[in-house]
Protein backbone atom coordinates (compact mmCIF):
# COMPACT_ATOMS: atom_id res chain seq x y z
CA UNK A 1 0.00 0.00 0.00
CA UNK A 2 1.05 3.50 -0.94
CA UNK A 3 0.94 5.94 2.14
CA UNK A 4 1.73 9.35 2.83
CA UNK A 5 1.88 12.12 -0.07
CA UNK A 6 2.99 9.23 -2.70
CA UNK A 7 -0.34 8.43 -4.46
CA UNK A 8 0.71 7.69 -7.82
CA UNK A 9 -0.06 10.51 -10.09
CA UNK A 10 -1.28 8.64 -13.27
CA UNK A 11 -1.78 4.98 -14.51
CA UNK A 12 2.03 4.45 -15.03
CA UNK A 13 3.26 5.22 -11.91
CA UNK A 14 0.70 2.60 -10.36
CA UNK A 15 2.19 0.17 -12.72
CA UNK A 16 5.74 0.70 -11.91
CA UNK A 17 4.81 1.19 -8.11
CA UNK A 18 3.37 -2.82 -8.28
CA UNK A 19 5.85 -4.25 -10.23
CA UNK A 20 9.02 -2.57 -8.15
CA UNK A 21 6.84 -4.29 -4.81
CA UNK A 22 7.00 -7.49 -6.82
CA UNK A 23 10.65 -7.00 -7.95
CA UNK A 24 9.41 -7.80 -11.35
CA UNK A 25 11.57 -5.77 -14.02
CA UNK A 26 10.02 -7.05 -16.59
CA UNK A 27 7.20 -5.91 -15.60
CA UNK A 28 8.33 -2.81 -15.53
CA UNK A 29 9.76 -2.52 -18.37
CA UNK A 30 6.72 -3.64 -20.10
CA UNK A 31 5.23 -0.21 -18.38
CA UNK A 32 7.47 1.54 -19.83
CA UNK A 33 7.47 0.66 -22.85
CA UNK A 34 3.98 1.75 -23.64
CA UNK A 35 5.27 5.89 -22.20
CA UNK A 36 6.83 8.67 -22.65
CA UNK A 37 10.27 8.92 -20.68
CA UNK A 38 11.21 12.79 -20.24
CA UNK A 39 15.10 13.71 -20.20
CA UNK A 40 15.96 17.44 -18.32
CA UNK A 41 17.92 20.05 -20.40
CA UNK A 42 18.48 24.10 -19.92
CA UNK A 43 16.42 25.47 -22.00
CA UNK A 44 19.30 27.56 -23.54
CA UNK A 45 20.83 24.27 -25.05
CA UNK A 46 17.31 22.95 -26.10
CA UNK A 47 17.21 26.82 -28.44
CA UNK A 48 20.20 26.20 -29.88
CA UNK A 49 20.60 25.22 -33.15
CA UNK A 50 21.82 21.92 -34.19
CA UNK A 51 22.67 20.77 -30.44
CA UNK A 52 22.34 17.56 -29.41
CA UNK A 53 22.95 17.84 -25.45
CA UNK A 54 24.20 14.51 -24.10
CA UNK A 55 22.31 12.33 -21.62
CA UNK A 56 22.83 13.66 -18.71
CA UNK A 57 24.47 11.20 -15.85
CA UNK A 58 24.75 11.71 -12.50
CA UNK A 59 27.04 9.75 -9.40
CA UNK A 60 24.04 7.43 -7.25
CA UNK A 61 26.27 7.35 -4.34
CA UNK A 62 23.90 5.01 -2.29
CA UNK A 63 24.28 2.47 -5.11
CA UNK A 64 27.40 3.41 -6.40
CA UNK A 65 27.19 3.86 -9.63
CA UNK A 66 26.68 6.38 -12.01
CA UNK A 67 22.89 6.48 -13.37
CA UNK A 68 20.90 8.46 -16.43
CA UNK A 69 17.61 10.28 -14.48
CA UNK A 70 14.48 10.02 -16.61
CA UNK A 71 11.13 10.77 -15.46
CA UNK A 72 7.53 9.65 -16.28
CA UNK A 73 4.93 11.66 -17.33
CA UNK A 74 3.02 11.75 -14.20
CA UNK A 75 6.29 12.47 -12.14
CA UNK A 76 7.55 15.96 -14.21
CA UNK A 77 8.13 18.78 -11.71
CA UNK A 78 6.75 22.24 -11.94
CA UNK A 79 7.02 24.34 -14.48
CA UNK A 80 10.35 26.35 -14.57
CA UNK A 81 11.18 29.12 -17.18
CA UNK A 82 14.50 27.99 -17.91
CA UNK A 83 14.38 24.25 -17.56
CA UNK A 84 12.69 22.02 -20.19
CA UNK A 85 11.84 18.29 -20.86
CA UNK A 86 12.30 16.74 -24.32
CA UNK A 87 10.91 13.44 -24.06
CA UNK A 88 12.45 9.56 -25.16
CA UNK A 89 11.51 6.41 -25.32
CA UNK A 90 13.07 2.84 -24.22
CA UNK A 91 13.56 2.24 -27.83
CA UNK A 92 15.75 5.40 -28.42
CA UNK A 93 17.59 5.30 -25.46
CA UNK A 94 18.70 1.57 -25.90
CA UNK A 95 20.54 3.65 -29.37
CA UNK A 96 21.65 6.38 -27.80
CA UNK A 97 23.04 4.75 -24.70
CA UNK A 98 26.72 5.69 -24.07
CA UNK A 99 28.30 3.31 -21.25
CA UNK A 100 27.60 -0.09 -20.70
CA UNK A 101 28.41 0.83 -17.04
CA UNK A 102 25.59 3.13 -16.57
CA UNK A 103 22.63 2.58 -14.87
CA UNK A 104 19.01 4.06 -16.02
CA UNK A 105 17.34 5.46 -13.28
CA UNK A 106 13.44 5.98 -13.57
CA UNK A 107 11.89 8.39 -11.51
CA UNK A 108 14.53 7.91 -9.21
CA UNK A 109 13.99 8.31 -5.23
CA UNK A 110 10.08 7.81 -5.50
CA UNK A 111 8.35 4.83 -4.72
CA UNK A 112 7.85 4.80 -8.88
CA UNK A 113 11.23 4.17 -9.92
CA UNK A 114 12.76 1.12 -11.61
CA UNK A 115 16.56 0.84 -11.12
CA UNK A 116 17.72 -0.88 -14.72
CA UNK A 117 21.54 -2.36 -15.90
CA UNK A 118 22.46 -1.13 -19.47
CA UNK A 119 24.36 -3.14 -20.60
CA UNK A 120 23.96 -4.45 -24.35
CA UNK A 121 21.91 -7.89 -23.49
CA UNK A 122 19.96 -5.31 -21.63
CA UNK A 123 19.43 -2.55 -23.60
CA UNK A 124 18.01 -5.43 -26.27
CA UNK A 125 15.86 -6.12 -23.61
CA UNK A 126 14.17 -2.16 -23.50
CA UNK A 127 14.33 -2.59 -26.97
CA UNK A 128 12.08 -5.49 -26.96
CA UNK A 129 9.57 -4.11 -24.34
CA UNK A 130 9.57 -1.15 -26.18
CA UNK A 131 8.24 -2.88 -30.09
CA UNK A 132 6.42 -4.85 -28.11
CA UNK A 133 4.92 -2.32 -26.13
CA UNK A 134 4.57 0.16 -29.40
CA UNK A 135 5.74 2.99 -27.91
CA UNK A 136 3.12 5.57 -26.16
CA UNK A 137 -0.30 4.67 -26.38
CA UNK A 138 -3.00 7.16 -28.53
CA UNK A 139 -7.02 6.50 -27.45
CA UNK A 140 -6.25 6.96 -24.43
CA UNK A 141 -7.95 8.92 -21.25
CA UNK A 142 -5.00 9.92 -18.98
CA UNK A 143 -5.80 12.11 -15.79
CA UNK A 144 -3.08 13.63 -13.17
CA UNK A 145 -4.36 12.74 -10.00
CA UNK A 146 -2.29 16.09 -8.43
CA UNK A 147 -3.66 18.06 -12.04
CA UNK A 148 -7.32 20.10 -11.68
CA UNK A 149 -10.21 17.32 -11.55
CA UNK A 150 -12.58 20.06 -10.11
CA UNK A 151 -14.03 23.17 -10.49
CA UNK A 152 -13.81 26.38 -13.15
CA UNK A 153 -9.64 25.59 -14.45
CA UNK A 154 -10.39 21.72 -14.61
CA UNK A 155 -13.64 22.37 -16.85
CA UNK A 156 -11.47 24.77 -19.23
CA UNK A 157 -8.98 21.79 -19.36
CA UNK A 158 -11.58 19.36 -20.38
CA UNK A 159 -12.55 20.95 -23.05
CA UNK A 160 -9.28 20.69 -24.83
CA UNK A 161 -9.29 16.87 -23.46
CA UNK A 162 -10.34 15.22 -27.44
CA UNK A 163 -6.72 16.17 -28.57
CA UNK A 164 -5.68 15.14 -25.34
CA UNK A 165 -7.34 11.90 -25.72
CA UNK A 166 -6.45 11.15 -29.21
CA UNK A 167 -2.71 11.63 -28.68
CA UNK A 168 -2.57 9.70 -25.23
CA UNK A 169 -1.77 12.87 -23.09
CA UNK A 170 -3.11 14.04 -19.97
CA UNK A 171 -5.89 15.92 -20.33
CA UNK A 172 -5.92 17.87 -16.94
CA UNK A 173 -1.89 18.97 -17.00
CA UNK A 174 -0.82 22.87 -16.37
CA UNK A 175 2.83 22.83 -15.73
CA UNK A 176 6.24 21.51 -17.00
CA UNK A 177 4.75 20.84 -20.97
CA UNK A 178 2.54 19.58 -23.05
CA UNK A 179 4.21 16.95 -24.88
CA UNK A 180 7.55 18.01 -24.69
CA UNK A 181 9.06 21.12 -25.12
CA UNK A 182 10.68 20.95 -28.78
CA UNK A 183 7.17 19.47 -29.80
CA UNK A 184 5.34 22.38 -28.06
CA UNK A 185 7.33 24.69 -29.80
CA UNK A 186 7.02 23.17 -33.53
CA UNK A 187 3.70 22.81 -32.99
CA UNK A 188 2.56 26.52 -32.08
CA UNK A 189 4.70 26.99 -35.11
CA UNK A 190 2.61 24.75 -37.79
CA UNK A 191 -0.17 24.63 -38.20
CA UNK A 192 -0.73 27.90 -35.83
CA UNK A 193 1.81 30.32 -37.31
CA UNK A 194 2.77 30.99 -33.36
CA UNK A 195 6.71 32.42 -32.61
CA UNK A 196 5.99 34.13 -29.51
CA UNK A 197 3.90 35.51 -26.90
CA UNK A 198 1.68 38.10 -29.10
CA UNK A 199 1.57 35.50 -31.37
CA UNK A 200 0.10 33.42 -28.75
CA UNK A 201 -2.54 36.18 -27.54
CA UNK A 202 -3.72 36.88 -31.12
CA UNK A 203 -4.52 33.42 -31.70
CA UNK A 204 -5.88 32.86 -28.77
CA UNK A 205 -8.12 35.77 -28.88
CA UNK A 206 -8.96 34.43 -32.69
CA UNK A 207 -10.13 31.53 -31.13
CA UNK A 208 -12.54 32.39 -28.41
CA UNK A 209 -13.74 34.34 -30.81
CA UNK A 210 -14.29 31.37 -33.17
CA UNK A 211 -12.93 32.87 -36.31
CA UNK A 212 -11.00 29.99 -37.31
CA UNK A 213 -14.07 26.99 -37.67
CA UNK A 214 -15.17 28.85 -40.58
CA UNK A 215 -18.15 31.56 -41.72
CA UNK A 216 -19.68 29.59 -44.10
CA UNK A 217 -20.18 26.01 -42.21
CA UNK A 218 -21.11 28.09 -39.03
CA UNK A 219 -24.21 30.29 -41.20
CA UNK A 220 -24.85 27.16 -42.58
CA UNK A 221 -26.12 25.76 -39.09
CA UNK A 222 -27.20 29.22 -37.98
CA UNK A 223 -29.79 28.89 -41.10
CA UNK A 224 -31.40 26.03 -40.25
CA UNK A 225 -31.52 26.89 -36.42
CA UNK A 226 -33.56 30.71 -36.89
CA UNK A 227 -35.67 28.38 -39.40
CA UNK A 228 -36.45 25.89 -36.87
CA UNK A 229 -37.21 29.03 -34.63
CA UNK A 230 -39.75 30.36 -37.23
CA UNK A 231 -41.29 27.03 -37.58
CA UNK A 232 -41.30 25.72 -33.86
CA UNK A 233 -39.77 22.56 -34.74
CA UNK A 234 -37.16 21.14 -36.67
CA UNK A 235 -36.92 22.29 -40.64
CA UNK A 236 -36.65 19.41 -43.59
CA UNK A 237 -33.47 18.84 -45.08
CA UNK A 238 -35.23 20.33 -48.14
CA UNK A 239 -36.38 23.95 -46.52
CA UNK A 240 -32.83 23.69 -44.71
CA UNK A 241 -31.54 23.54 -48.68
CA UNK A 242 -33.67 25.76 -49.80
CA UNK A 243 -33.17 28.54 -46.99
CA UNK A 244 -28.93 28.25 -47.77
CA UNK A 245 -29.38 28.49 -51.37
CA UNK A 246 -31.85 31.67 -51.13
CA UNK A 247 -29.26 33.24 -48.48
CA UNK A 248 -26.29 32.52 -50.17
CA UNK A 249 -27.70 33.62 -53.63
CA UNK A 250 -28.71 36.82 -52.17
CA UNK A 251 -25.20 37.67 -50.89
CA UNK A 252 -23.01 35.79 -53.05
CA UNK A 253 -23.39 36.69 -56.92
CA UNK A 254 -20.83 34.85 -58.01
CA UNK A 255 -21.84 31.52 -56.84
CA UNK A 256 -18.46 30.86 -54.89
CA UNK A 257 -19.55 30.74 -51.43
CA UNK A 258 -22.87 29.22 -52.38
CA UNK A 259 -21.14 26.06 -53.78
CA UNK A 260 -19.17 25.58 -50.12
CA UNK A 261 -22.38 26.05 -48.45
CA UNK A 262 -23.69 23.47 -50.01
CA UNK A 263 -20.90 21.40 -49.68
CA UNK A 264 -20.93 21.57 -45.99
CA UNK A 265 -24.78 21.29 -45.81
CA UNK A 266 -24.53 17.75 -47.34
CA UNK A 267 -21.52 16.74 -45.07
CA UNK A 268 -23.21 18.42 -42.27
CA UNK A 269 -26.11 16.04 -43.06
CA UNK A 270 -24.04 13.05 -43.51
CA UNK A 271 -22.33 13.07 -40.49
CA UNK A 272 -25.81 13.84 -38.59
CA UNK A 273 -27.22 10.77 -39.78
CA UNK A 274 -24.14 8.75 -38.84
CA UNK A 275 -24.56 10.24 -35.54
CA UNK A 276 -28.12 9.22 -35.27
CA UNK A 277 -27.50 5.67 -36.52
CA UNK A 278 -24.85 4.97 -34.08
CA UNK A 279 -26.51 6.37 -31.11
CA UNK A 280 -24.84 9.08 -30.30
CA UNK A 281 -27.46 11.83 -31.74
CA UNK A 282 -31.24 11.76 -30.69
CA UNK A 283 -33.45 10.83 -33.48
CA UNK A 284 -34.71 14.69 -33.58
CA UNK A 285 -31.40 15.91 -32.22
CA UNK A 286 -29.53 18.26 -34.36
CA UNK A 287 -26.12 20.48 -33.97
CA UNK A 288 -26.47 24.37 -33.75
CA UNK A 289 -23.01 25.22 -33.75
CA UNK A 290 -19.30 24.53 -34.39
CA UNK A 291 -17.79 26.63 -31.82
CA UNK A 292 -16.58 23.58 -29.45
CA UNK A 293 -13.82 23.41 -32.21
CA UNK A 294 -11.99 26.52 -31.45
CA UNK A 295 -12.92 26.73 -27.59
CA UNK A 296 -11.42 23.02 -27.82
CA UNK A 297 -8.35 23.84 -29.42
CA UNK A 298 -8.16 27.07 -28.12
CA UNK A 299 -7.25 25.20 -25.03
CA UNK A 300 -4.54 23.16 -26.41
CA UNK A 301 -3.12 26.48 -27.98
CA UNK A 302 -2.84 27.85 -23.95
CA UNK A 303 -0.61 24.42 -22.99
CA UNK A 304 1.45 24.48 -25.97
CA UNK A 305 2.16 27.65 -25.12
CA UNK A 306 2.72 26.98 -21.45
CA UNK A 307 5.01 24.06 -22.86
CA UNK A 308 7.09 26.48 -24.73
CA UNK A 309 7.37 29.18 -22.02
CA UNK A 310 5.51 31.84 -24.39
CA UNK A 311 3.28 32.23 -20.69
CA UNK A 312 4.00 31.34 -17.67
CA UNK A 313 1.02 29.28 -15.18
CA UNK A 314 -0.71 32.18 -14.18
CA UNK A 315 -1.24 33.34 -17.71
CA UNK A 316 -2.37 29.96 -18.67
CA UNK A 317 -4.73 29.56 -16.50
CA UNK A 318 -6.26 32.77 -16.40
CA UNK A 319 -6.07 32.28 -20.73
CA UNK A 320 -7.98 29.02 -19.79
CA UNK A 321 -11.22 30.71 -17.90
CA UNK A 322 -11.46 32.92 -20.86
CA UNK A 323 -12.58 30.25 -23.28
CA UNK A 324 -14.86 28.47 -20.27
CA UNK A 325 -17.42 31.30 -20.56
CA UNK A 326 -17.93 31.51 -24.50
CA UNK A 327 -18.24 27.76 -24.55
CA UNK A 328 -20.67 27.59 -21.89
CA UNK A 329 -22.83 30.15 -23.94
CA UNK A 330 -22.56 27.45 -26.88
CA UNK A 331 -23.60 24.28 -25.33
CA UNK A 332 -25.70 22.76 -22.82
CA UNK A 333 -23.99 19.98 -22.01
CA UNK A 334 -20.57 18.15 -22.39
CA UNK A 335 -22.13 15.62 -25.01
CA UNK A 336 -23.66 18.49 -27.24
CA UNK A 337 -20.06 20.14 -26.56
CA UNK A 338 -18.51 16.89 -27.81
CA UNK A 339 -20.67 16.31 -30.78
CA UNK A 340 -19.88 20.23 -32.01
CA UNK A 341 -16.22 19.48 -31.52
CA UNK A 342 -16.72 15.89 -33.40
CA UNK A 343 -18.76 17.23 -36.39
CA UNK A 344 -16.48 20.41 -37.01
CA UNK A 345 -13.43 18.24 -36.98
CA UNK A 346 -15.06 15.59 -39.57
CA UNK A 347 -16.42 18.05 -41.95
CA UNK A 348 -13.07 20.27 -42.01
CA UNK A 349 -11.08 17.29 -43.05
CA UNK A 350 -13.42 14.97 -45.09
CA UNK A 351 -10.73 14.30 -47.54
CA UNK A 352 -9.60 10.91 -48.99
CA UNK A 353 -11.26 7.97 -46.98
CA UNK A 354 -13.07 9.56 -43.66
CA UNK A 355 -13.68 6.58 -42.58
CA UNK A 356 -10.69 5.86 -39.96
CA UNK A 357 -10.90 9.69 -38.69
CA UNK A 358 -14.95 9.02 -38.00
CA UNK A 359 -13.99 5.66 -36.56
CA UNK A 360 -11.22 7.41 -34.35
CA UNK A 361 -13.48 10.69 -33.65
CA UNK A 362 -16.14 8.52 -32.15
CA UNK A 363 -14.01 6.57 -30.08
CA UNK A 364 -12.52 9.83 -28.27
CA UNK A 365 -16.71 10.87 -28.02
CA UNK A 366 -17.20 7.65 -26.11
CA UNK A 367 -14.21 7.43 -24.32
CA UNK A 368 -15.05 10.86 -22.88
CA UNK A 369 -18.82 10.80 -22.43
CA UNK A 370 -19.05 7.00 -21.06
CA UNK A 371 -15.56 6.03 -19.08
CA UNK A 372 -16.78 6.75 -15.35
CA UNK A 373 -13.12 8.94 -14.93
CA UNK A 374 -14.04 10.84 -17.69
CA UNK A 375 -14.15 14.83 -16.52
CA UNK A 376 -17.12 14.77 -18.62
CA UNK A 377 -18.82 12.55 -16.36
CA UNK A 378 -17.54 13.89 -12.92
CA UNK A 379 -17.52 18.07 -13.62
CA UNK A 380 -21.22 19.54 -14.09
CA UNK A 381 -21.02 21.50 -17.13
CA UNK A 382 -22.47 24.24 -15.78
Amino acid sequence: MITGNWAPPTHTERLLYEAGTRGDRAAALDALGRTRLYVLQARVHADAPGHTPPLPARRDKAARRTVVPVLTEGMLPAWHPDWVFEQTTLVRLAAAWPNDRWWLAVNPDTPFGAALPARAADRRTWEEAGIRGGGPARLRLLTHAGGPLHGPVAHALALGAHLAVLNGLVWNGLGAQYEDYPTDVARLRRPWAVHHRADFRDKLRTLIATRLVGRVPEAVLGMRRRLAARLGHPPTDAQWASMVTVNFERDDPYGEDLAEAERFLRRITHYEERFRADGLLAPDGRIDTLAAFDHGRAVNVVRLALGARYCDPQEAEQSLLRVLEPARQAYDSWEAFSLGYLLARLIHFDEGDPEPMYRESVAVHRILTQDPSSPYRNIPWS
